[in-house]
């Protein structure tokens, strides 16, 4: 008799301890849940941030990249526009496969995280390379531009680019204005006795650029150059900043998907 009381005893204390256990796991997989919810909130977020870095740097600033030798800069930007808008589908999937906790999902999540990551990955070498060459080809490529293809046939969205990029970075030339003195524009006789062209003028009027005075023409030291250069460096970081912040939230959403994943598959057994 007392032996089989002893067997009742130890039997309802695994059953006991079981419970324990199942009520344990079912704790953790929710807290994994919620974990794993917050990241995704902030993780489309990134996304909707990436998407507007990307948009603003195309539609507001891209009047005047057309000067640019390369498209380096340009790619990388359409680049982070592809990345956000994959981050913020990808967001509205993971919103869903943590709801229904569906590990078909989950497993899709994580490899749209991971695509996402290699993507990000891409913008950001792109971006450190040209950001290492972006001097070199500025003092290059945009003398020349100005000197040979401004106010040309065939040539003008260079020439609109050149005018709305001194018009908004208040500058006159690659260096100088002096740069325009042997320019093929002002040579030519479509300048009409202009020195430099009217987009140099502090208020543009026509045939302003006539006059070469200080307070008519903007007399900037180091020219168009410096100024675009430092714009398109300040991008370039924001580009990498942004890219970094998300790229590494996706590696802590990768974790929590795999861990969250892993209890799931236990629960289904």
């Amino acid at each position: 008799m007392k032996g089989f009381c002893r067997q009742k005893e130890n039997k309802i204390r695994r059953s006991s301890m079981a419970h324990c256990k199942t009520e344990q796991d079912d704790w953790l997989t929710v807290y994994l849940k919620y974990l794993l919810f917050i990241f995704n909130f902030f993780f489309w977020a990134g996304g909707a941030a990436v998407l507007a870095v990307g948009v603003w740097t195309l539609v507001e600033k891209s009047g005047y990249l057309g000067v640019l030798a390369s498209s380096t800069f340009t790619a990388s930007a359409y680049i982070l526009l592809f990345a956000g808008s994959l981050v913020m589908l990808t967001g509205f999937l993971g919103f869903s496969a943590i709801v229904r906790e569906d590990r078909g999902c989950l497993s899709t999540y994580f490899c749209l995280l991971l695509v996402i990551f290699l993507v990000e990955l891409v913008a950001g070498v792109l971006a450190h390379v040209y950001y290492q060459r972006l001097s070199e080809e500025l003092k290059q490529h945009l003398t020349q531009t100005l000197a040979e293809k401004y106010g040309q046939p065939g040539a003008a969205d260079i020439t609109a680019s050149v005018d709305r990029l001194q018009q908004d970075f208040k500058c006159c030339g690659s260096n100088s204005s002096a740069d325009w003195q042997f320019s093929t524009f002002v040579l030519s006789q479509e300048a009409q006795g202009r020195r430099v062209p009217d987009s140099c003028c502090k208020t543009v009027v026509p045939h302003c650029g006539r006059r070469l005075h200080p307070s008519n023409v903007y007399k900037v030291e180091g020219g168009c150059i410096s100024k675009l250069e430092h714009f398109l460096a300040d991008h370039l970081l924001l580009m990498g900043a942004v890219g970094i912040g998300v790229a590494c939230l996706q590696i802590c959403g990768m974790v929590l998907t795999c861990f969250l994943h892993q209890r799931l598959q236990r629960h289904s057994y």
